[in-house]
Protein backbone atom coordinates (compact mmCIF):
# COMPACT_ATOMS: atom_id res chain seq x y z
CA UNK A 1 0.00 0.00 0.00
CA UNK A 2 1.39 3.36 -1.34
CA UNK A 3 2.31 5.88 1.68
CA UNK A 4 1.00 8.62 -0.11
CA UNK A 5 -1.83 10.70 0.72
CA UNK A 6 -4.56 11.97 -1.60
CA UNK A 7 -5.64 15.11 -2.20
CA UNK A 8 -8.89 14.82 -0.59
CA UNK A 9 -7.70 12.72 2.41
CA UNK A 10 -4.85 15.34 3.44
CA UNK A 11 -7.99 18.35 3.98
CA UNK A 12 -9.85 15.43 5.29
CA UNK A 13 -7.18 15.16 8.12
CA UNK A 14 -6.56 18.87 8.48
CA UNK A 15 -10.03 19.30 8.99
CA UNK A 16 -9.94 16.66 11.85
CA UNK A 17 -7.38 18.43 13.53
CA UNK A 18 -8.24 21.38 13.53
CA UNK A 19 -6.39 23.12 10.89
CA UNK A 20 -9.36 24.01 8.40
CA UNK A 21 -12.39 25.05 10.26
CA UNK A 22 -15.57 23.44 9.01
CA UNK A 23 -17.85 26.16 10.65
CA UNK A 24 -15.68 28.71 9.16
CA UNK A 25 -16.22 26.92 5.30
CA UNK A 26 -19.72 26.89 6.22
CA UNK A 27 -20.07 30.70 6.92
CA UNK A 28 -18.20 31.45 3.31
CA UNK A 29 -21.00 29.91 2.02
CA UNK A 30 -23.64 31.43 4.11
CA UNK A 31 -22.07 34.89 3.36
CA UNK A 32 -24.05 34.56 -0.34
CA UNK A 33 -20.64 35.22 -2.09
CA UNK A 34 -22.45 33.01 -4.76
CA UNK A 35 -25.69 32.71 -6.21
CA UNK A 36 -26.94 29.13 -8.10
CA UNK A 37 -29.35 30.21 -10.70
CA UNK A 38 -33.02 27.81 -10.38
CA UNK A 39 -33.26 27.78 -14.26
CA UNK A 40 -29.68 26.25 -15.46
CA UNK A 41 -28.00 26.18 -12.00
CA UNK A 42 -24.60 28.08 -12.91
CA UNK A 43 -23.32 29.49 -9.97
CA UNK A 44 -22.96 33.35 -10.64
CA UNK A 45 -20.74 35.83 -8.46
CA UNK A 46 -23.26 37.59 -6.30
CA UNK A 47 -21.80 41.12 -6.53
CA UNK A 48 -21.53 39.99 -10.85
CA UNK A 49 -25.43 39.04 -10.60
CA UNK A 50 -26.48 42.45 -8.77
CA UNK A 51 -24.41 44.03 -10.94
CA UNK A 52 -26.44 42.33 -13.71
CA UNK A 53 -29.32 43.70 -11.89
CA UNK A 54 -30.12 39.77 -10.40
CA UNK A 55 -30.22 38.59 -14.46
CA UNK A 56 -28.71 35.28 -14.83
CA UNK A 57 -26.04 36.14 -17.24
CA UNK A 58 -25.52 33.00 -18.74
CA UNK A 59 -29.41 32.00 -19.49
CA UNK A 60 -31.01 34.86 -18.69
CA UNK A 61 -33.25 33.92 -15.81
CA UNK A 62 -34.79 37.00 -14.17
CA UNK A 63 -34.17 36.47 -9.80
CA UNK A 64 -37.29 38.34 -7.94
CA UNK A 65 -35.59 41.77 -6.84
CA UNK A 66 -37.75 44.04 -4.13
CA UNK A 67 -38.57 47.61 -4.00
CA UNK A 68 -35.51 49.00 -2.81
CA UNK A 69 -32.91 47.39 -5.43
CA UNK A 70 -35.73 48.12 -8.04
CA UNK A 71 -36.26 51.85 -7.55
CA UNK A 72 -31.97 52.05 -7.62
CA UNK A 73 -31.86 50.07 -10.89
CA UNK A 74 -34.77 52.74 -12.36
CA UNK A 75 -34.11 56.05 -10.62
CA UNK A 76 -31.50 58.35 -11.22
CA UNK A 77 -29.03 58.61 -8.15
CA UNK A 78 -30.00 61.69 -5.71
CA UNK A 79 -33.29 61.98 -7.31
CA UNK A 80 -35.81 60.02 -5.86
CA UNK A 81 -38.28 61.96 -3.12
CA UNK A 82 -40.43 59.28 -1.61
CA UNK A 83 -43.86 60.53 -0.80
CA UNK A 84 -46.81 59.29 1.74
CA UNK A 85 -44.32 57.78 3.99
CA UNK A 86 -46.76 58.79 6.90
CA UNK A 87 -49.58 56.49 5.95
CA UNK A 88 -49.47 53.02 7.83
CA UNK A 89 -51.91 50.31 7.51
CA UNK A 90 -54.82 49.16 10.40
CA UNK A 91 -57.08 46.77 11.72
CA UNK A 92 -60.18 47.81 11.47
CA UNK A 93 -61.76 44.65 11.39
CA UNK A 94 -59.50 43.08 13.71
CA UNK A 95 -59.29 40.38 11.24
CA UNK A 96 -57.48 37.06 12.88
CA UNK A 97 -57.00 33.78 10.77
CA UNK A 98 -54.09 31.72 12.13
CA UNK A 99 -52.23 35.08 13.61
CA UNK A 100 -53.97 38.23 14.68
CA UNK A 101 -53.69 40.73 11.53
CA UNK A 102 -52.41 43.51 13.44
CA UNK A 103 -49.25 40.57 15.08
CA UNK A 104 -48.70 39.64 11.55
CA UNK A 105 -48.37 43.38 10.27
CA UNK A 106 -45.86 44.36 12.37
CA UNK A 107 -43.86 41.03 12.14
CA UNK A 108 -43.82 41.63 8.45
CA UNK A 109 -42.61 45.25 9.16
CA UNK A 110 -40.26 44.18 11.60
CA UNK A 111 -38.57 41.51 8.67
CA UNK A 112 -38.89 43.76 5.68
CA UNK A 113 -38.20 47.37 7.34
CA UNK A 114 -40.84 48.32 5.16
CA UNK A 115 -44.21 49.95 6.42
CA UNK A 116 -46.24 48.29 3.89
CA UNK A 117 -46.47 47.07 0.11
CA UNK A 118 -45.62 49.65 -1.78
CA UNK A 119 -42.93 52.55 -2.53
CA UNK A 120 -43.67 55.10 -3.96
CA UNK A 121 -42.33 58.63 -4.83
CA UNK A 122 -40.81 61.19 -8.05
CA UNK A 123 -37.61 60.60 -9.80
CA UNK A 124 -36.06 61.00 -12.83
CA UNK A 125 -35.58 58.26 -14.74
CA UNK A 126 -32.46 58.83 -17.48
CA UNK A 127 -32.84 62.83 -16.66
CA UNK A 128 -36.68 62.23 -17.41
CA UNK A 129 -39.15 63.13 -15.04
CA UNK A 130 -42.00 60.61 -13.59
CA UNK A 131 -44.32 59.47 -10.76
CA UNK A 132 -43.36 55.52 -9.93
CA UNK A 133 -44.60 53.13 -8.02
CA UNK A 134 -43.02 50.27 -6.80
CA UNK A 135 -44.69 47.18 -5.05
CA UNK A 136 -42.89 44.98 -2.91
CA UNK A 137 -43.86 41.00 -2.67
CA UNK A 138 -42.10 40.42 0.95
CA UNK A 139 -44.99 42.73 2.72
CA UNK A 140 -47.63 39.70 2.79
CA UNK A 141 -47.19 38.78 -0.87
CA UNK A 142 -47.82 42.31 -2.30
CA UNK A 143 -50.80 42.17 -1.21
CA UNK A 144 -53.13 45.11 -2.10
CA UNK A 145 -54.73 46.76 0.98
CA UNK A 146 -55.80 50.36 2.10
CA UNK A 147 -52.49 51.95 2.09
CA UNK A 148 -51.43 50.42 -0.15
CA UNK A 149 -54.30 51.40 -2.46
CA UNK A 150 -54.40 54.78 -1.19
CA UNK A 151 -50.57 55.76 -1.68
CA UNK A 152 -51.10 54.46 -5.40
CA UNK A 153 -54.03 56.44 -5.65
CA UNK A 154 -51.92 59.72 -4.26
CA UNK A 155 -49.63 59.00 -6.48
CA UNK A 156 -51.22 58.76 -9.74
CA UNK A 157 -53.03 62.04 -8.13
CA UNK A 158 -50.00 63.88 -7.95
CA UNK A 159 -48.87 62.71 -11.80
CA UNK A 160 -51.95 64.38 -12.93
CA UNK A 161 -51.26 67.46 -10.64
CA UNK A 162 -47.68 68.07 -11.65
CA UNK A 163 -48.04 66.76 -15.17
CA UNK A 164 -45.86 63.87 -15.05
CA UNK A 165 -45.98 59.99 -16.45
CA UNK A 166 -46.94 57.82 -14.38
CA UNK A 167 -45.40 54.04 -13.98
CA UNK A 168 -46.33 51.29 -11.24
CA UNK A 169 -43.88 48.21 -11.34
CA UNK A 170 -46.36 46.04 -10.54
CA UNK A 171 -45.63 42.35 -8.23
CA UNK A 172 -48.57 41.09 -6.30
CA UNK A 173 -50.87 37.76 -5.06
CA UNK A 174 -53.94 40.25 -5.08
CA UNK A 175 -56.43 41.71 -2.50
CA UNK A 176 -55.35 41.85 0.84
CA UNK A 177 -58.15 39.52 2.30
CA UNK A 178 -57.66 40.63 6.20
CA UNK A 179 -59.52 43.87 4.83
CA UNK A 180 -62.04 42.36 3.48
CA UNK A 181 -64.19 45.09 1.06
CA UNK A 182 -62.05 47.91 2.14
CA UNK A 183 -59.18 46.54 0.15
CA UNK A 184 -61.61 45.56 -2.76
CA UNK A 185 -62.28 49.34 -2.85
CA UNK A 186 -58.88 50.11 -3.91
CA UNK A 187 -59.48 48.28 -7.08
CA UNK A 188 -61.85 50.94 -7.88
CA UNK A 189 -60.59 54.00 -6.61
CA UNK A 190 -56.77 53.47 -8.09
CA UNK A 191 -58.78 52.64 -11.16
CA UNK A 192 -60.62 56.08 -11.00
CA UNK A 193 -57.72 58.04 -10.66
CA UNK A 194 -55.65 56.80 -13.78
CA UNK A 195 -59.63 57.43 -15.62
CA UNK A 196 -58.85 61.05 -14.74
CA UNK A 197 -55.10 61.00 -15.47
CA UNK A 198 -56.26 59.69 -19.26
CA UNK A 199 -58.26 62.37 -19.52
CA UNK A 200 -55.54 64.87 -19.03
CA UNK A 201 -53.84 62.74 -22.36
CA UNK A 202 -51.22 61.59 -19.95
CA UNK A 203 -48.90 58.94 -19.72
CA UNK A 204 -49.35 55.73 -17.49
CA UNK A 205 -47.28 52.72 -18.03
CA UNK A 206 -47.49 49.20 -15.81
CA UNK A 207 -44.54 47.05 -15.53
CA UNK A 208 -45.61 43.42 -14.85
CA UNK A 209 -43.26 41.36 -12.87
CA UNK A 210 -43.42 38.10 -11.63
CA UNK A 211 -45.76 37.63 -9.88
CA UNK A 212 -48.54 39.59 -10.86
CA UNK A 213 -52.40 38.07 -10.11
CA UNK A 214 -55.74 38.98 -8.13
CA UNK A 215 -57.40 42.28 -7.89
CA UNK A 216 -54.12 43.73 -9.40
CA UNK A 217 -54.49 41.95 -12.79
CA UNK A 218 -57.66 43.10 -12.86
CA UNK A 219 -57.85 47.13 -12.07
CA UNK A 220 -54.64 48.94 -12.68
CA UNK A 221 -51.76 46.58 -13.71
CA UNK A 222 -54.47 45.86 -17.38
CA UNK A 223 -55.21 49.94 -17.62
CA UNK A 224 -51.59 51.10 -19.14
CA UNK A 225 -51.44 52.75 -22.50
CA UNK A 226 -48.44 51.07 -22.83
CA UNK A 227 -48.19 47.40 -20.66
CA UNK A 228 -44.59 46.01 -20.47
CA UNK A 229 -43.83 43.39 -18.55
CA UNK A 230 -40.76 41.13 -17.97
CA UNK A 231 -39.76 38.05 -19.74
CA UNK A 232 -41.24 34.69 -17.87
CA UNK A 233 -43.10 37.01 -15.45
CA UNK A 234 -46.34 34.56 -14.29
CA UNK A 235 -49.71 37.31 -14.87
CA UNK A 236 -53.30 36.27 -14.51
CA UNK A 237 -56.19 36.55 -12.50
CA UNK A 238 -56.87 33.47 -10.34
CA UNK A 239 -54.27 30.51 -10.13
CA UNK A 240 -54.06 27.98 -12.84
CA UNK A 241 -55.19 25.14 -10.90
CA UNK A 242 -58.14 27.32 -10.19
CA UNK A 243 -58.84 28.19 -13.98
CA UNK A 244 -58.51 24.25 -14.86
CA UNK A 245 -60.88 22.95 -12.33
CA UNK A 246 -63.92 25.95 -13.51
CA UNK A 247 -63.60 25.47 -16.81
CA UNK A 248 -62.72 21.87 -16.66
CA UNK A 249 -60.33 21.70 -18.90
CA UNK A 250 -56.45 21.17 -19.45
CA UNK A 251 -54.84 24.82 -19.89
CA UNK A 252 -52.09 25.31 -22.52
CA UNK A 253 -48.41 25.27 -22.12
CA UNK A 254 -47.21 28.15 -20.72
CA UNK A 255 -50.32 29.99 -20.50
CA UNK A 256 -50.16 32.95 -17.71
CA UNK A 257 -46.08 33.82 -18.91
CA UNK A 258 -45.63 37.33 -20.31
CA UNK A 259 -44.83 35.22 -23.56
CA UNK A 260 -48.32 33.81 -23.56
CA UNK A 261 -50.24 37.02 -22.57
CA UNK A 262 -47.59 39.34 -25.59
CA UNK A 263 -48.80 36.64 -28.24
CA UNK A 264 -52.72 36.94 -27.10
CA UNK A 265 -52.57 40.91 -27.01
CA UNK A 266 -52.83 41.30 -23.00
CA UNK A 267 -49.20 42.87 -23.16
CA UNK A 268 -47.62 45.40 -25.25
CA UNK A 269 -44.13 44.29 -24.81
CA UNK A 270 -41.66 41.91 -23.03
CA UNK A 271 -38.39 44.01 -22.09
CA UNK A 272 -35.32 42.17 -20.39
CA UNK A 273 -34.62 44.10 -16.65
CA UNK A 274 -31.38 45.10 -18.08
CA UNK A 275 -33.00 47.54 -20.74
CA UNK A 276 -35.96 48.68 -18.92
CA UNK A 277 -34.72 52.11 -17.56
CA UNK A 278 -33.88 53.12 -21.16
CA UNK A 279 -36.74 51.63 -22.69
CA UNK A 280 -38.82 53.51 -19.91
CA UNK A 281 -37.09 56.75 -20.69
CA UNK A 282 -37.71 56.16 -24.66
CA UNK A 283 -41.29 55.77 -24.51
CA UNK A 284 -41.87 59.23 -22.15
CA UNK A 285 -39.98 61.17 -24.26
CA UNK A 286 -41.41 60.11 -26.95
CA UNK A 287 -44.78 60.96 -25.64
CA UNK A 288 -44.17 64.71 -24.36
CA UNK A 289 -45.44 67.22 -26.49
CA UNK A 290 -44.10 68.64 -29.18
CA UNK A 291 -44.71 72.09 -30.26
CA UNK A 292 -47.77 72.37 -28.61
CA UNK A 293 -49.04 68.96 -29.32
CA UNK A 294 -50.85 66.79 -27.32
CA UNK A 295 -48.81 63.34 -26.13
CA UNK A 296 -49.10 60.64 -29.18
CA UNK A 297 -52.47 58.94 -28.79
CA UNK A 298 -53.11 55.27 -27.67
CA UNK A 299 -53.87 54.47 -31.02
CA UNK A 300 -50.42 54.78 -32.19
CA UNK A 301 -48.97 52.33 -29.13
CA UNK A 302 -47.77 50.03 -32.43
CA UNK A 303 -45.64 52.55 -34.05
CA UNK A 304 -44.15 53.97 -30.65
CA UNK A 305 -43.43 50.14 -29.68
CA UNK A 306 -41.52 49.83 -33.10
CA UNK A 307 -39.37 52.82 -32.50
CA UNK A 308 -37.88 51.71 -29.41
CA UNK A 309 -36.50 48.40 -30.48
Amino acid sequence: MSGKMSLFDWFANRKKTGLISQDRHEREIADGLWTKCKRCDVLTYTKDLKANQQVCPECGHHHRVFSVERIEQLIDEGTWAPIDTQLAPKDPLRFRDRKAYADRIRDTQAKTKLVDGVQTGLGEINSVPAALGVMDFRFMGGSMGSVVGEKLARLVERATAEQLPAIIVCASGGARMQEGMLSLMQMAKISAALERHRSARLLYMPILTHPTTGGVTASFAMLGDIILAEPEATIGFAGRRVVEQTVREKLPEGFQTAEYLLHHGFVDKIVPRTELKQTLAQLIRLHQPVSGKMPVAARQKEVVLEAVE
